[in-house]
């Protein structure tokens, strides 16, 4: 899993050269079997969930597979004022004369792409109850203001995702929502995949990648001092970038890492700790 940056940020393409297909591929790492497993879920048609923390990856594994696949993939970044209308469509005035215009959810089950709605309990819950006929044998999307029907093109695929340590009574997917889904779990990557994620996204060097991984596991294992989440693969890439442009290791962490994760004075002290602990009075920049 990582996160691509712009390519000045990046060392020399360094994966396999099959074509240029291949060349264009969204850096992704495997953790486990979620490939083949997703893959199996596409041919047979079955919605997917993607669960796992902020950062860890959800998104560019569903960009890898669209590419994998060879299928166009349309996102939806969920948020609480995310309406049907939003996802299906609505008319708008165009030239004095009422149109109607798709949706990025209606484009996907009309041309086969797969649709991918980021941190799905975001969105409200009748919002939600739309893809209902699309996760289950139906396959079909009713749009209420048209009078239609559309059954899905055989290659859609539906794909949600969120993160369960932000759950609550409040914020939760319905049970007659998630059991239409197979789920896939996801974690932060292993120590030695975590840092050629690093590596490979931010330029870094291995040495120094690894020691950003080594702070974000501890960091990771300080929840009981309140800290709600722990530090994303992709603020690590974000500290390597900084450390990359000539800042110092400690700032770049205390940018990218420390202050993001709280506003809290006393979690912030405890997070430069670590920082002081893992990089002692080594604070010379890049290497």
């Amino acid at each position: 899993m990582t996160f691509q940056l712009p390519a000045d940020n990046r060392p020399g393409e360094d994966a396999p050269q099959k074509g240029e297909k291949d060349a264009k591929a969204p850096y992704y790492l495997p953790s486990e079997n979620e490939i083949p497993l997703f893959e199996a879920a596409y041919h047979a048609r079955l919605p997917v969930i993607l669960k796992g923390p902020t950062g860890c990856g959800k998104t560019r594994f569903v960009e890898y597979m669209a590419h994998r696949l060879g299928r166009p993939l349309i996102t939806v970044a969920c948020h609480e004022d995310l309406f049907a209308s939003d996802l299906i469509g609505r008319y708008l005035l165009l030239n004095d004369e009422t149109v109607w215009m798709d949706g990025p959810l209606t484009r996907a089950v009309r041309t086969g792409a797969i649709c991918y709605l980021d941190e799905i309990v975001e969105a409200r819950k009748d919002t939600t109850v739309v893809i209902h006929p699309l996760t289950d044998s139906r396959r079909t999307l009713h749009i209420d203001k048209k009078g239609e029907s559309i059954l899905a093109h055989s290659d859609f695929l539906m794909v949600v995702s969120y993160n369960p340590g932000y759950q609550s009574v409040l914020k939760d997917l319905k049970q007659s929502t998630r059991q239409r889904f197979v789920s896939l779990e996801f974690h932060y990557p292993n120590p030695e995949n975590e840092a050629a994620i690093v590596s490979r996204e931010s330029g870094l060097d291995s040495d120094t990648a690894l020691k950003l991984v080594l702070l974000a596991g501890k960091i990771r294992n300080i929840r009981e001092h309140g800290l709600t989440e722990g530090a994303s693969t992709r603020l690590l890439i974000y500290a390597g970038c900084l450390i990359r442009r000539g800042i110092s290791i400690i700032e770049s962490c205390r940018t990218a890492i420390c202050l993001p994760l709280s506003d809290d004075q006393r979690l912030q002290e405890t997070l430069m700790d670590l920082m002081n602990d893992m990089f002692g009075e080594r604070d010379d920049g890049p290497s």
